[in-house]
Parts: structure tokens; sequence; C-alpha cells
């Protein structure tokens, strides 16, 4: 009797078992408006303002790019300021415990 396929098979059943779950949403356990949940905050998290202002609207011309290009062949790369893009707020939270 040869033991490889009995093997296989064994191993094969073993493996789909672990991917059986007893838990769905038809059983009431999970909340299907749950699902993908992890996506949609990773997705607003990605996005730090929707709608931006500019004071003035952005221009580039082949010109500035090989300026640039050129800046940073010699080393001469200009220095930008940081922007803040988070804002903090001061104020109370403290709850009205009894």
């Amino acid at each position: 009797m040869n033991i490889k396929p009995l093997a296989t098979l064994t191993l094969s059943a073993s493996l789909l078992a672990g991917c059986a779950s007893t838990y769905s949403a038809q059983s009431g356990i999970l909340d299907p408006e749950d699902f993908g949940e992890a996506n949609r905050q990773t997705y607003a998290a990605m996005i730090v303002n929707p709608d931006p202002v500019y004071t003035e609207p952005m221009e580039t011309s082949a010109q500035s790019a090989a300026d640039a290009v050129e800046r940073v062949r010699e080393r001469e790369v200009i220095v930008t300021t940081a922007e803040d893009t988070t804002s903090i707020s001061g104020g109370g939270g403290g709850g009205g415990g009894r």
C-alpha cells in the first residue's frame, strides 16, 4: 500500500479545515457594516486635505524643471520651510462624574 496519497489527502483535509470558520454575518456574530472598516480608516488617514485652497495657482514650466535638475546635480537644493499639517487646540475634557 502506498502511503503517499493517504498522507496527501490527510494533509489537504486538515489544511482545508483550518480555513473553515463558525463566524458569519448571517449568524449575527459579525456586523456586515464593519467589513472594510480598516480600509476606510486607512484611506481617511491618507487624505490630509481633500480640497486644498492655494493663494496662488501652481505653475510649472520646462525651465523651472531644468533649473531644479541643475540644482540637484550641483547639490544646491533649495531648503523649503516646513508646513504645520496638524492643529492642536486646547480644551478641557473631563467628564461629569457622579
